[in-house]
């Protein structure tokens, strides 16, 4: 069980934090609770959660007119773009342990939460007040961006506010400037993907979970080694592996666009890579085609599962009635 609305106003109550409580109704959008407390001079915020490849987590506190680029935010970071992503409903549950709609600095304190990275858009620092829900989005208190700071600082978060609508240039002699703020753990969970659930009337069906990948064991060809050591690494014990898969169809795609653009331009293919920069290229193309690659890969296991119980509908197994 997570804390309550009542432990963390107690808690600000404790640390002689100002701030000014409004009750409304439920609100699961910014643009719900202004119609309650959009009159009152403070100003309201968005609050985003969002993932990266290795299942850490951010969560993102800025004014609700400032405009976050994701992609560049992962560049920033150093994850790439594509490198982070919208969160899953679970990691609210499980992590942050609050309810849908109530992201904001106050769910770190969880002690679940502890290890989830923290980005204040540097905008909160030029309001007198801001708002956020207090861990349920039935409540909006307002405080300044010094009293939000003590609060963080009360449970050891060191508060960073960035420019969220910057766009630095990141590359070889320009790092990602806001790398430091990348957890340094990963969260371990059953991560049920809120993008293709089962149906809650399905039955029960044993399915294994999604594993590190393994080698699958082949038998031994004598001819064509190297497409069998491939294919063994793009296919695991539990289907495809999307990153090797993506890198493998850029490695086939990228040397016949070369060759293909060298004979029409006359240039060496060497001379050609330099020029179009295809390295930096293929590392911005991986993450959507692992994406695309990923979508079409779920799309085939929700088929293959329908199907598969559709069969045993007809067939009558596991003593459940045939259809007629």
């Amino acid at each position: 069980m997570g804390r309550t609305k009542e432990e963390l106003l107690a808690r600000l109550e404790e640390l002689k934090i100002d701030f000014k409580r409004h009750d409304h109704p439920v609100v699961l959008t910014v643009e719900d609770q202004a119609k309650h407390v959009g009159n009152f001079g403070g100003a309201l915020t968005k609050n985003l959660l969002l993932k990266d490849k290795k299942h850490r987590l951010y969560i993102v506190s800025a004014l609700a007119d400032t405009k976050v680029d994701m992609k560049i935010l992962s560049q920033r970071l150093g994850l790439g773009k594509g490198g982070v992503r919208m969160a899953p409903e679970e990691n609210l549950r499980q992590v942050l342990q609050v309810p849908l709609g109530c992201v904001t600095p106050f769910a770190l304190f969880n002690e679940s939460a502890s290890a989830v990275s923290l980005l204040l858009d540097q905008g909160l620092k030029s309001k007198q007040s801001c708002y956020f829900h207090p861990l349920t989005n039935d409540v909006t208190i307002a405080l300044s961006s010094s009293n939000l700071d003590k609060f963080l600082l009360s449970i050891g978060k060191q508060p960073a506010y960035v420019d969220l609508e910057a766009s630095p240039v990141v590359g070889k002699d320009n790092p990602p400037d806001l790398a430091d703020l990348v957890p340094s753990g990963a969260f371990c969970s059953s991560e049920e993907s809120v993008e293709n659930p089962t149906p809650k009337d399905a039955p029960q069906v044993n399915v294994p979970k999604e594993k590190t990948c393994l080698p699958v064991k082949a038998k031994p060809k004598v001819q064509n080694k190297g497409a069998e050591s491939s294919e063994s690494k793009v296919l695991t014990n539990n289907g495809p592996n999307v990153e090797i898969f993506a890198s493998d169809v850029l490695e086939v795609i990228f040397p016949l666009f070369l060759s293909e653009a060298s004979k029409k331009l006359n240039i060496k293919q060497e001379e050609l890579t330099q020029i179009l920069k295809l390295d930096d290229f293929k590392r911005r193309a991986a993450p959507d085609l692992e994406s695309v690659t990923n979508m079409f890969k779920n799309m085939a296991y929700t088929a293959g599962f329908h199907a598969g119980f559709d069969t045993m509908l007809k067939s009558g197994l596991g003593g459940m009635p045939s259809r007629k």
